[in-house]
Parts: C-alpha cells; sequence; structure tokens
C-alpha cells in the first residue's frame, strides 16, 4: 500500500518505518523555529542543551517593534537565548526581521522532504516547499530543540488536484475560500495539493494557501514539488540538503477532490467563521467598512504588494477608511519599495507598517474599535481577533480587500484586471 507525501516524509523522518493513518510517528526535526512570544516569561523555561544549533532558527513577529514591556522582555530573553548558545539564525528587528513563516520562505529554511516545527498555528505555510511543518505546543518546542525529534499521530489526507488556471483577479485567497466553503474543516487530516494546474499557482500564491489550511483544522498542508520550487530553493538555500518527495503512485486518500481552478471567482467569508461562511461578492457588496487591511503570513508578500499597488495606482482610499498594509518581511518591503509598490500604495492614502503580525491578531499597528466594520486579507476573522468583539471582520482576498478600501465598502476587484490576459 502506498504513502502519501505526508507519510513519505514522516517515514523518512521516523528511520524508514512504513507509517499509515492511526500510526504514532516519531520523527527527526529538521528545523525548529522560534517566535518572541516563545520567551514570554509565562511560557519560557530555562534551557540547558539543545540538539544542534544549527537547526533553531529564532524570528521576532508578533509583537514587533515591542509595543509593551511584556514584549520587549521576552526579545531580550530570546536575545541571551541565541546568544547563550551561539544560534546564528536570529531574525531580530532590523532588516532580516519578518513573520516567521514569510521569513522561513524567504531564507529558505523549510527543506523539501523534512519535518519542521515552530510554536505558531499557521507553521503549515512551509507546506508549501513540500516540508512536513506544523505548530506545536510550549513543551513540545523545547523537547524538540533539546532532543531534535518529536512526535505526531498520523490523520487521512484529502488530495486537491488543480486543473486550468485562475482568472485574472482571482487568486489563491479565492482558491481557499472556495475550499473552506464548499468542503468545509479537515479536522485530523491532511491536505496535499498537486496535479496540471498546481504550476500554474505562483510559489507566492502557494504559501497562500499553505498558511490558510489552519483556518481548515487541517494537521499537515504539503504541496508536490515541482521545477519552480526546487530552482527557487536552490537559489535562496544553496548547496542545503533536500529530499523533494513525491506521493506513491497508488498512495491511499481518504478522498480525493478536483477543481478547475478556471471556474473560480472572487469570495468573500462572512464575520466570526471561515469554514462554511463563504459567499459571492455581489451578497455582501455595498457593506460599508471602517478599515481595510492586507498583510500577515498569508497574505503579506510580493505578488500580494504587487496586487494592492495595481488597484489602487492613481486612485485614493475612499474618505473615511483607513487601509494598513503590512508586507510579511522587511525584505518584501524593501523589494516592494524597489518596484515602486510601496509609493503607489501610500499616495492612495493607505498605511504601509513594518514587518509584524500586529494588526492581524489584535496586538497593536491597528486594532478595532467597537461596532467597527474591517474586511480583511489576513489569516482569521474571529470575533474578537483584530480589536473590539463588537467588530465584525469580513474575509477577502488581497485584490478584493483592496477595491473595497476605494469604495469605502465591500467591492468585487473584477473591473481592475479586466483586459489582463488570463
Amino acid at each position: 500500500m502506498g504513502m502519501t507525501i505526508t507519510e513519505k516524509i514522516l517515514s523518512r523522518a521516523s528511520g524508514g518505518s512504513h507509517v499509515k493513518p492511526g500510526d504514532v510517528a516519531v520523527v527527526d526535526v529538521e528545523t525548529a523555529v522560534l517566535m518572541d512570544m516563545t520567551f514570554l516569561p509565562e511560557g519560557w523555561r530555562e534551557v540547558l542543551k539543545l540538539h544542534d544549533k544549527s537547526k533553531v532558527a529564532i524570528v521576532f513577529d508578533h509583537l514587533v517593534p515591542a509595543p509593551t514591556i511584556q514584549a520587549a522582555m521576552a526579545q531580550r530573553a530570546g536575545r541571551l537565548f541565541a546568544e547563550k548558545f551561539g544560534i546564528e539564525r536570529l531574525h531580530d528587528v532590523g532588516p532580516d526581521q519578518g513573520i516567521a513563516h514569510a521569513v522561513v520562505a524567504d531564507r529558505g529554511y523549510a527543506l523539501p522532504g523534512t519535518v519542521l516545527v515552530n510554536g505558531d498555528s499557521h507553521t503549515c505555510a512551509a507546506g508549501a516547499f513540500n516540508c512536513a511543518a506544523r505548530g506545536v505546543g510550549g513543551p513540545d518546542m523545547l523537547f524538540a530543540i533539546t532532543t531534535g525529534t518529536t512526535w505526531f499521530r498520523v490523520g487521512e489526507t484529502i488530495r486537491y488536484d488543480f486543473t486550468g488556471k485562475l482568472r485574472p483577479g482571482v487568486s489563491a485567497k479565492d482558491i481557499f475560500l472556495f475550499i473552506a466553503g464548499e468542503y468545509g474543516a479537515h479536522v485530523n487530516q491532511n491536505i496535499e495539493y498537486g496535479g496540471p494546474g498546481m504550476s500554474s499557482i505562483s510559489l507566492n500564491g502557494r504559501r497562500t494557501l499553505a498558511t490558510m489550511g489552519t483556518e481548515l483544522s487541517a494537521e499537515f498542508v504539503i504541496f508536490e514539488p515541482d521545477d519552480a520550487l526546487l530552482d527557487y530553493m536552490h537559489r535562496v538555500n544553496p548547496g542545503a540538503t533536500m529530499h523533494p518527495t513525491l506521493p506513491d503512485a497508488d498512495a491511499v486518500y481518504k478522498e480525493r477532490r478536483t477543481i478547475d481552478l478556471g471556474s473560480l471567482e472572487p469570495l468573500v467569508a462572512l464575520p466570526d467563521a471561515v469554514v462554511n461562511n463563504s459567499v459571492k461578492i455581489s451578497a455582501v457588496a455595498g457593506q460599508k467598512i471602517d478599515q481595510a487591511f492586507v498583510g500577515s503570513c498569508a497574505n503579506g508578500t510580493l505578488d500580494d504588494m504587487a496586487v494592492v499597488a495595481k488597484v489602487l495606482a492613481g486612485r485614493k482610499v475612499a474618505k473615511g477608511t483607513r487601509f494598513i498594509v503590512t508586507p510579511g518581511t522587511q525584505a518584501i518591503f524593501r523589494a516592494a519599495l524597489k518596484a515602486g509598490y510601496i509609493e503607489t500604495i501610500m499616495e492612495a492614502g493607505a498605511v504601509v507598517t513594518p514587518a509584524t503580525c500586529g494588526a492581524c491578531i489584535g496586538g497593536h499597528m491597528g486594532l478595532l474599535g467597537p461596532d467597527e466594520v474591517c474586511i480583511t486579507a489576513s489569516t482569521r476573522n474571529f470575533k474578537g481577533r483584530m480589536g473590539d468583539p463588537s467588530a465584525r471582520i469580513f474575509m477577502g482576498s488581497p485584490a478584493t480587500v483592496a477595491a473595497s478600501a476605494l469604495a469605502g465598502a465591500i467591492t468585487h476587484p473584477g473591473a481592475f484586471f479586466e483586459g489582463d490576459a488570463a
């Protein structure tokens, strides 16, 4: 009986034993990522040894630059920890900083065919790079960095085969909103993406789709490797040992589904949930908004900055509407600056922030007040996620959010892509 991609990676990381759903796999961890939140005093414990400092990375992202004394204390603890053990991959406040999953993508830390862990729930973002990546709790993170191992219960896999190509103005976020609305939660299941249409989705688009797998309650979310992925990895992390992994021809899936990308349209998730909560934009068009947000580990890529700039070019954000844009890393910020995207976005009246989880998590740089309405291209729209619990948060693609910011109300982005080549 053949194995899926996730099963094959866990099998290799556990010493080569055959892995199937229901098994508990004890696996070697290739990369462990710690964040500023890891070092908060209430959860951090003294570490006496590391299994391998070269397999540890530290990225400050949730509360950066530090908006509270507690956040400053956590970052100081992280710096001292890195100094104590000689950890070179420290992404402190500065030019190499960013949202952890985006830094992992920028630097090629998620090696195909290996296991990566992080204390953040959206760690499955690294599945875009054919890496079995998952968020784990504090004790498991400490165990991983001190022993080099962790464990997972192996779940069944849902396979999605993509065909066709997205139409102009339709993005990976819309693919997610379709899956969430059509198929609902994937609790205790893995998601595997592939098929002939996969090659038409950019690596940045795959990152968005992999990241959002957390909102489907999936365990692992993973893409097949292809030339685009391998060329990128060799460029950003030359010399790294990779194990690109495809499913076996006779892999066993719980279900296999085909999605024609060309049939999809922009969608919006209604407030308070993303699963089974997607509607056509026409159902909510005209809904007044107070704030629009594009950013987070899901939608802070250079592609997203380009789309926002395209929609905003030569136009102005509606009076009374705040538009906040957060690049995923400082490197993406610089690239967007060089490409002219930042100037275009700011000239239109939006505010561009440093790379941080800030507005997405309701931490800083853009919280919502009582009864305000926001449309976001980020990871979550739960009640209270981005500020006051009475605020209402709709979710859409960067194109939809930017179009809505111009109108001051939820708007279909299609008009901004008319005439673009399919």
